[in-house]
């Protein structure tokens, strides 16, 4: 059974697992889903002096920060108890790519030859870590949700500012895989 865990799961299996996340969360407790509403949770629970956009009742929230903690310890128990020694199996196709950028070793989830604390220091290193992040924190605040809940929730509930959002979130994710990112790897 584990070795069946540590397995990928087929796009036929963890679809409809996450696809069901949404049904589950509304029958159950008419909760949406969502990730990046979490950290406004955080921070209005952590400030003791909270502007205006903070000042609401958090802890009927609270459910949220148990669902990210459920997410991050079942991150730490797969990198932990079921990693998988094996490298990473990528399409040829794209190896080949990648090797056009320096990028070779595939031990990893990530390419540790882009994402590691020496080329943090370095210009790209910092573009691809600290720019980007902040790009993607200021997209999901601007958004007013993450990818996880317009394009899983909202889509599914049929809203239509989930529809734009979800379909910017793909036309900006394929302009920077294959314009961007490429240029900013060069460097």
């Amino acid at each position: 059974m584990l070795e069946l865990i540590k397995q990928p799961w087929p796009w036929y299996v963890a679809g409809p697992l996450i696809g069901l996340t949404v049904p589950i969360l509304l029958i159950l407790g008419n909760k949406p889903f969502g990730i990046s509403s979490s950290l406004k949770h955080i921070c209005a629970s952590c400030l003791p002096v909270r502007p205006s956009y903070f000042q609401y009742n958090w802890k009927e929230e609270i459910w949220n920060l148990f669902f990210v903690f459920g997410i991050f310890l079942g991150g730490l128990i797969s990198v932990t108890l079921l990693n998988n020694p094996n490298p990473i199996d990528l399409n040829p196709a794209l190896v080949t790519e990648l090797a056009k950028y320096n990028i070779t070793d595939f031990s990893s989830i990530i390419p540790t030859q882009i994402f590691n604390w020496h080329s943090l220091l370095s210009l790209k290193g910092f573009i691809l870590i600290v720019v980007g992040g902040f790009l993607v924190g200021f997209g999901t605040r601007y958004a007013e949700g993450c990818t996880s809940g317009h394009t899983i929730m909202g889509l599914s509930n049929l809203q239509w500012p989930s529809l734009v959002a979800s379909i910017c979130f793909m036309v900006g994710g394929i302009i920077m895989a294959n314009f961007i990112l490429p240029f900013i790897i060069s460097l």
